[in-house]
């Protein structure tokens, strides 16, 4: 009796996705090494190895590209961050340290990407257009990860909770930026520290 056939082509579905991928792959990465105005769309296909022509069919414009590539890596890192968080135990700690994963997130290579196109949507009307609702959609998705780390935690109001997590999500974006610009990591360390002290201690008046 012979063996299965392995199944050895990819559909058309398959290859775009792989090329959409590669293309903001390398979005990402030439933003990290080159910086916004160094990054040239003629780059960028050049290290995902896809042709100008294919890179067109899938983005028309080169700010449409740099905003997939930001929710691109977003979406990774959101994932890796919830996944990790619901591994934690219950409880008051949860949130503390959906505080830290959150950090590790920010203070990476998202930061220093959303960095570079933030500055560069400043000047780029077009930029900043398309940038725009990729943000607010990157906002609720972390305000709801906090959220879900923080479900069944006072503080009860709705509005109180609210609040709490979008300063921690200012907090962890300030502290990134900070990062960027070669602040003295140990007064972030102590500042982080210090919120998660005061998170807690809100609890306890509860």
């Amino acid at each position: 009796m012979g063996s299965p056939t392995t199944r050895t082509h990819r559909t058309q579905q398959e290859r775009r996705e792989q090329t959409r991928e590669a293309l903001l792959d390398a979005t990402i990465v030439c933003l990290v090494e080159l910086g916004y105005t160094r990054t040239t769309v003629q780059e960028i296909c050049a290290r995902a190895g896809v042709s100008r022509g294919a890179q067109q069919h899938h983005f028309t414009t080169k700010a449409e590209l740099m905003a997939a590539a930001l929710e691109h890596l977003f979406d990774r890192l959101i994932a890796e961050v919830t996944t990790a968080a619901s591994a934690l135990p219950p409880g008051r700690e949860r949130l503390i340290k959906g505080i830290d994963l959150l950090w590790e997130a920010y203070s990476g290579t998202l930061s220093t990407a959303a960095m570079e196109l933030w500055v560069a949507a400043r000047t780029d009307e077009e930029l900043r257009g398309t940038l725009l609702p990729v943000d607010r959609a990157l906002g609720h998705a972390t305000l709801e990860t906090l959220r879900a780390a923080a479900e069944g935690e006072p503080p009860h109001t709705a509005a109180e909770a609210e609040t709490i997590l979008l300063l921690t999500i200012n907090l962890v974006r300030g502290l990134a930026l900070d990062a960027m610009i070669g602040g003295d990591p140990k007064r972030r360390r102590r500042l982080l520290n210090e919120w998660k002290t005061m998170i807690l201690e809100r609890f306890e008046d509860r």
